[in-house]
Formats: structure tokens, sequence, C-alpha cells
């Protein structure tokens, strides 16, 4: 297909950590925006956000992504989809609480594209590195052609006494594929392709709506007690970790993966690199040395990674370099200051 260069294009979740830094880019690119969330009270903090673009960003609510037709609405007159939005739900007993709304999530907005996306040409999903990625005792090396067996042969063999790390795992999985699946079913009917990004942890500085430190997605949650207040012991720091991307990086990738042609039908992983929390504790302490200094034995060459993602499409691809931890910290140190979350100084012992 086609790359996107200019029109209008559907952002589900806008309000998301990553999703709102994706608005944000295609903004900035010209484009004009609909994001969904899951009610009104959610868009106003987007609109002043954002004040300065105009009638080039609205909103529309749609209060359950899972619902047959929920996007009917949302995905009329828009020329690309990215698809960040994931149903909301509380923790459930069985593996299918989680499998059975994100694979119905993923079909309904493919399904209203397919009956109402008259201008649709391209549709990126926001899938997971989990969808790629195994846990095995040996490090090994993971690429776009790998898929999660794993968890899936773990909920259907164990079901509600298997791992919940393991249904959020195979839900990604499920998802995806089942998105691919559309793609091949509906592939005489369709007039879009797909791309999917499959990012690991994602952190950065934070542009989405909050409520203090305890409002914080998980990742930056976890990067505020692990880095600015020391909150983890020695060990922790350094066995305790896996793979990061800036998402700065992350929201460019999407949508470079929507205006780069070379791009449709590809997974796409994009992993700046992998860390032990005392990496980030390291990179931060450059810019702020009085932050807490974790365990200065720690010898980072030496690691041995257990999972490493193969990310050559992020460069060759999208034309996209990854910012440093150095970098991310310190984008991260000021947004924090900026938006109240911190006071620039270390915490007290």
């Amino acid at each position: 297909m086609p790359a996107i260069k200019t029109g209008k294009v559907l952002v589900t979740g806008a309000n998301g950590y990553v999703a709102v830094w994706i608005v944000k880019k295609l903004l900035e690119e010209g484009f004009s925006v609909r994001g969904t969330v899951r009610s009104e009270s959610k868009a106003p903090y987007l609109k002043n956000l954002f004040a300065s673009y105009g009638d080039k960003l609205e909103f529309v609510v749609v209060s359950d992504i899972t619902k047959d037709g929920a996007f009917d609405e949302a995905v009329k007159g828009v020329d690309a989809i990215q698809h960040t939005a994931s149903p909301f739900h509380l923790n459930g007993s069985h593996p299918d609480d989680m499998v059975v709304p994100a694979v119905a999530g993923t079909q309904s907005i493919l399904q209203s594209t397919l009956k109402h996306g008259t201008n649709v040409k391209r549709v990126v999903l926001t899938s997971s590195c989990a969808a790629v990625e195994e846990l095995h005792d040996d490090p090994r090396v993971f690429t776009e052609e790998m898929w999660n067996k794993q968890s899936i042969d773990e909920i259907e063999q164990k079901g509600s006494k298997s791992s919940p790390s393991h249904w959020y795992r195979a839900s990604k999985t499920l998802a995806e594929k089942a998105a691919w699946d559309f793609v091949k079913d509906h592939k005489s009917e369709i007039s879009w392709d797909l791309v999917a990004m499959n990012p690991p942890y994602v952190y950065g500085p934070v542009l989405q709506e909050l409520d203090g430190v305890a409002s914080l997605n998980l990742s930056m949650w976890l990067w505020y007690k692990y880095v600015l207040k020391g909150g983890a012991d020695l060990k922790e720091l350094v066995t305790v970790g896996g793979n990061g991307v800036d998402v700065r990086d992350c929201a460019n990738a999407h949508v470079r993966s929507m205006t780069v042609e070379e791009a449709g039908g590809h997974r796409i992983l994009t992993s700046g690199g992998v860390y032990r929390w005392q990496d980030w504790v390291n990179a931060a302490r450059k810019i702020q040395p009085d932050l807490p200094e974790g365990d200065t034995s720690f010898d980072s060459a030496s690691i041995v990674h257990p999972i490493v993602f193969h990310t050559d499409k992020f460069e060759k691809i999208l034309g996209l370099k990854y910012h440093t931890k150095e970098e991310t910290s310190h984008a991260i140190l000021e947004n924090f200051k900026e938006r109240g979350l911190w006071d620039g100084k270390a915490p007290k012992s």
C-alpha cells in the first residue's frame, strides 16, 4: 500500500502513555487526528494540551472496544489507524478473562474498518514483545519471525492454574495473531495493510493526564521507584531488568510505520536495548549525581541477558535511531520536575 503522507488518522486509546506521544507526533507532522477515549472526561485535558492545533484534533467516545461495531463511526473518513487501545478489565480467575477481551478488541476495530473504513490505507497495531519472546533458562535472541507459543501452550494445558503472567503474554500473542489472520482471511475485501509494533517496557517523559506519582503508568512508576527514590535493595537493582525503549522512539516508530511504504505487512520490534535497573540508576546519576547510587560494584558488561531482540527493521525500514539511556533519563528528570512529580532533589536517607 502507498505510504500515508497526509490526511486524518484515528488513534484509539488516545489518552494512553504511548498514544499521547503518537498524537503529538502526528499533529507535528501535519496530520489531523481523531482520538478515541473511553469517556468524555478524558478529552478536555488532551484538547488543552494540544490547543494550538485547533480543529485538527477531535475526539469520539468508545466506551467498550470489545463490542461489535464499537468503532463503526470512528473509522469513517480516516486515512489510517493507530490502534493502541487495549481492553480494560479487572484481574480475573481464568486466562480467558484476559485473552477473550484482547482478541475481541482487535477484531472489533478490524471489522469496523472492513465495513466502514473506506478511506483507510494502513492499520498500525500496538502489540508487544510479549507476542514474540519466550522464557527459557538459556539466553536467546528473538526476531520478528518468532512467536510466543510457550504462553499459549501454558494456558491451554494448565488453564486457571497457569501463571497470570502467561495470561497476559498469551493475550497479546493471540490478539496479534487474530489481526494477521483477519488480514489473510479478508485479503480480497480490504484496501489496507497491517503493521504490528512490538515494543518492550516503555520509558521516558510523560504527557498523559496525571494525578500525582501514584497515577503513573507501571513502567514509569517503576522508574520513579528504582531510580529516584532508591526503592529497591541492591540485589534487586542488579538482577531485575529486561528490554526497554524510549517513549519518543516508540511513538516515532508508530508514525513512521504508517508513512513508510515498505513497512506494510511487517512486525517491528522496537527495543532500545537491555538493562538491569542499576543501568538506569547509573545513567540518571550522570545527570543528577546526588541520586541514590545503588550498587557501585555493578559491572553491566558482564551481564548475560536472557532475552535480546534483533531490531534491524527499526533502523533499516523506518530510518530511526534510539535514544540512549542517558538521553532518556535527562528527559525524564526534566519532565518530572515540570510536572511536579519530583522536586529535583535526592531523597533524604
